[in-house]
């Protein structure tokens, strides 16, 4: 058994999971011990809503100790100002970051823990030369987001690749950029909890409630709705040409993008911005559902990144249209895939009503090669023969 420190980006119960929480979840699965730092906070804060309540949990999280949220896994919400990352900010960030952490390690009684990081700025809060073993998690270019300190980021990323023991990556792309940087660089490609979404094909889900009195054919897109990955300007086009068509949009709006505006969509009567579902309840979304989109810009970005929502659809049995981005091309047997024009997209999903794009089986057999749990154990066994694990 190990002891792992995850530096998270993404605070523990946020809606929207991502690799943080079950990359976390599969190594405690394994055996290993995990403490879960919260998102240090990477830009300054906005004045919203979202925003002032992340402020108030953070600082409500630092008066209590790590809460264990299961066996072996516990959660802690580290004591810095968010966006702090210049001046005496950094420097009181710093201070507070690493003496929280050593007392809260003594705390749990953590030996020698790794760390897996997944923020490009952890150098500038912690000395990696304190873990036994270090392991930089690329999940996306994060500097291409909106509102981010991007050339910070750059040179933080940079520089972390080179002094971690590994780095791992979940897009093509991202592994060709950092691989020139660490020789251990290897790709890991985005996976699902298919046990989770398989729920949609494999038992008799209800209907949500805010789904039933949608008229069919429904079409559904799940995950944030921010303009910097959705092609809004070209989902706006293909519901107004197509109203017999249901469009329904859930997740929430504006979580990392303030220029996002979905009003002209909102107009458009078959069209239906739900807002956030609970992760749980997602199964039961797709399976009421008739085609699952991705309706993605071609961006820096999106270039850069590897859908963490096409491998859920996919495990749901549901059909799948989505932007024909680098890291989906090899996937182009199992789901339709086409540039992002409203028309490529509405040929698309007819073919997907029809039933003439890939096998319900085909869609649910690649999903299954492609879970957490196979990721991880994969993951552990390049640990231990890199010898940052001892063997199990």
């Amino acid at each position: 058994m190990a002891d792992f420190v995850v530096i998270a980006t993404a605070d523990w119960d946020h809606l929207l999971w991502t690799n943080k929480q079950h990359t976390s979840l599969s190594l405690v699965a394994n055996g290993h011990r995990v403490l879960y730092v919260e998102s240090l906070g990477l830009r300054l804060p906005r004045a919203t809503s979202a925003d002032g309540l992340r402020i108030f949990r953070r600082f409500w999280g630092m008066l209590h100790p790590p809460r264990q949220v299961q066996s072996n896994l516990w959660i802690w919400s580290p004591p810095v100002l968010p966006g702090g990352t210049q001046g005496f900010a950094i420097t009181l960030n710093r201070r507070l970051l690493r003496t929280g952490l050593s007392l809260t390690l003594r705390w749990l009684g953590f030996c020698n823990p790794l760390l897996w990081t997944y923020n490009p700025l952890t150098q500038l809060y912690i000395d990696i030369s304190d873990f036994s073993g270090s392991i930089y998690h690329c999940v996306d270019s994060i500097q291409d987001q909106p509102g981010m300190p991007s050339a910070l980021i750059e040179h933080g990323e940079r520089n972390l690749c080179v002094a971690v023991n590994l780095v791992l990556t979940t897009a093509p792309k991202l592994q060709q950029k950092l691989e020139l940087l660490n020789p251990h660089t290897y790709f890991f490609g985005n996976v699902a909890d298919a046990k989770h979404f398989g729920q949609a094909s494999e038992s008799n889900l209800l209907c949500p409630g805010d789904l039933a009195n949608i008229r069919q054919p429904r079409l559904l897109f799940t995950g944030a709705l921010d303009a910097y990955k959705l092609d809004l300007v070209m989902l706006e086009t293909l519901i107004r040409n197509t109203p017999q068509w249901s469009y329904v949009l859930v997740g929430p709006v504006v979580e990392c993008d303030p220029s996002t505006d979905l009003s002209r969509i909102l107009t458009l009567p078959n069209a239906y911005v739900i807002g956030a579902k609970p992760y749980r309840e997602l199964p039961s979304w797709l399976a009421h559902s008739d085609v699952a989109l991705l309706p993605l810009r071609l961006n820096s970005y999106t270039q850069q990144m590897f859908p963490m929502k096409f491998f859920e659809y996919l495990a749901s049995g549901c059909p799948t249209v989505a932007t024909a981005i680098p890291s989906l091309q090899p996937h182009a047997d199992v789901a339709l895939l086409c540039a992002p024009s409203a028309k490529e997209f509405e040929v698309a999903i007819r073919q997907a009503l029809a039933g003439e794009g890939p096998s319900h089986t085909m869609r649910l057999q690649r999903a299954s090669e492609h879970t957490y749990d196979q990721r991880s154990r994969r993951i552990l066994k390049l640990l231990t023969q890199l010898g940052l694990l001892p063997d199990q």
